[in-house]
């Protein structure tokens, strides 16, 4: 029985100097050492109805790894945690665990949870370095899942499904697979090498993924099905821009966060001249927005040279709905906030560039529809920003590429797939999960909308 650390913090994360990595792209957080790792997992107290799992959307039986860490058992945590969880070096570094496992944690109410995020990352790593072990392929079924889409909800499902003995095609629009976990997180909290030795995993497990399939326009749904495939999975995000609608926004100098990430992280904008997308950053920038997106357009622009970047958020602190550890790194960066500032036009000069953000003070009123209180204009308070370039990080929307060319999938108000409890939508044979369903929400939650499809799928193909 392991030993019980009764400390009431977490042991601490390393982490690079804030100096020193505003300045680069490697990885802020370096993990756990083996010691820190034992320390940290001998805070669990091994409850006998653990709650911290009702929180966790895939599953992970969270006290068995943490017993196997602290009694020095490494390869049989990694084991555990990939019984339900194909992408645990994923997780545990982007997962909101503040506010799913850890939140549930019996420790939160008298002190810091277990760090379960941070042990996980430990275990997957610490596979990575020994050497991944790939588990015994399933006997084949000989029944063929089409997965539109390679981000986390489709390589969830994609995996989960190969286990099963399915034959699985993940078809990807970009040339790279990944998903929002290549294009959209940046390398200084997501290495793009973990995000590849993930996939590589899947692919050993018998996964195919044909990628540069622009779904919607090289195949439909329907000639999916015409090619043998007996279902199909949507997990094709939401990666339509949303913009703000106000005067400038055509200006040159202004990106939607879509964008700007993708040409720095996908396209490898910030290894220029090596590669040919360039992305210009002037000397000052603001992004407008306060989520995970905005943090890490800030924190990109910072590194791609910018002198001052703001966040500029219509609502306070408090209401931000950006990971307070993201938070808190773009503080430590330097990052400059402007809160309770809205946007009202952007500024160009004689050259259709981007000279100048105006803003109008904010003050909060009564909560609206999402709970938060609802920012309400300051009559009288305007004022200009000086800036090069403007990042609009609002939100994101569903492409309808695909969704136009399925008849049969039914909508909801919002233009995103309508589903039941387990991904099955209103189009025989085809399931959807992630942000096409939802709209934009964490990595974890689309895991789990990925791994519910794939039970249901297996359940309907066995009784077919």
């Amino acid at each position: 029985m392991p030993s019980i650390n009764r400390s009431k913090t977490k042991t601490p994360m390393p982490s690079q100097d804030a100096k020193l990595r505003s300045k680069n792209f490697n990885e802020v957080a370096l993990g756990y050492t083996e010691e820190d790792a034992i320390n940290e997992a001998q805070r669990c107290l091994n409850c006998k109805k653990p709650s911290c799992m009702e929180g966790c959307p895939v599953q992970v039986q969270i006290p068995r790894f943490i017993k196997h860490i602290a009694e020095k058992n490494f390869e049989s945590a990694i084991s555990v945690i990939k019984e339900t969880n194909s992408l645990p070096a994923i997780c545990g570094r982007v997962c909101p665990q503040e506010e799913q496992c850890e939140q549930k944690c019996v420790l939160a109410k008298r002190g810091d949870p277990v760090g379960i995020g941070r042990l996980e990352r430990f275990a997957a790593d610490w596979e990575r370095q020994q050497g991944v072990k790939i588990p015994d392929r399933a006997n084949p079924i000989g029944k063929k899942v089409a997965v539109i889409g390679s981000g986390p909800a489709g390589l969830t499902c994609a995996g989960d499904l190969a286990k099963l003995g399915y034959d699985v095609t993940v078809f990807e629009a970009f040339h790279e697979p990944g998903g929002v976990l290549i294009y959209g997180i940046p390398e200084f909290r997501l290495p793009k090498e973990i995000v590849k030795q993930e996939v590589d995993f899947l692919k050993k497990l018998g996964v195919n993924v044909q990628t540069d399939m622009v779904m919607g326009k090289v195949l439909t749904v329907d000639d999916i099905f015409e090619k043998g495939y007996e279902a199909v999975f949507i997990g094709t995000g939401a990666g339509l821009p949303k913009f703000m609608k106000i005067p400038g926004e055509n200006y040159l100098g202004v990106y939607s966060a879509n964008e700007f990430l993708t040409r720095i992280n996908l396209m490898k904008a910030y290894k220029f001249p090596e590669t040919d997308t360039p992305v210009k950053v002037g000397r000052k920038v603001a992004v407008v927005g306060g989520g995970n997106v905005a943090m890490d357009s800030a924190r990109s622009a910072l590194r791609m040279g910018a002198e001052e970047v703001y966040i500029v958020y219509r609502r306070s602190e408090s209401e931000m709905p950006a990971r307070k550890e993201e938070f808190e790194h773009a503080k430590e960066e330097g990052i400059i906030f402007k809160f309770l500032t809205n946007p009202t036009r952007i500024i160009g000069d004689e050259k259709g560039w981007v000279k100048g953000l105006e803003c109008i003070q904010m003050e909060l009123g009564e909560p609206d529809a999402s709970g938060r209180r609802r920012p309400v204009p300051i009559k009288g308070s305007e004022f200009t920003l000086d800036m090069d370039t403007v990042v609009i990080a609002i939100g994101t929307g569903p492409n309808p590429l695909l969704i136009e060319a399925t008849e049969g999938l039914k909508l909801n108000k919002y233009g995103y797939i309508e589903t039941d409890e387990d991904g099955r939508t209103s189009k025989e044979g085809v399931w959807a999960g992630g942000d096409i369903v939802t709209g934009s929400a964490t990595v974890i939650l689309a895991m789990g909308a990925g791994k519910k499809a794939a039970q249901s799928i297996h359940e309907y193909l066995q009784g077919k």
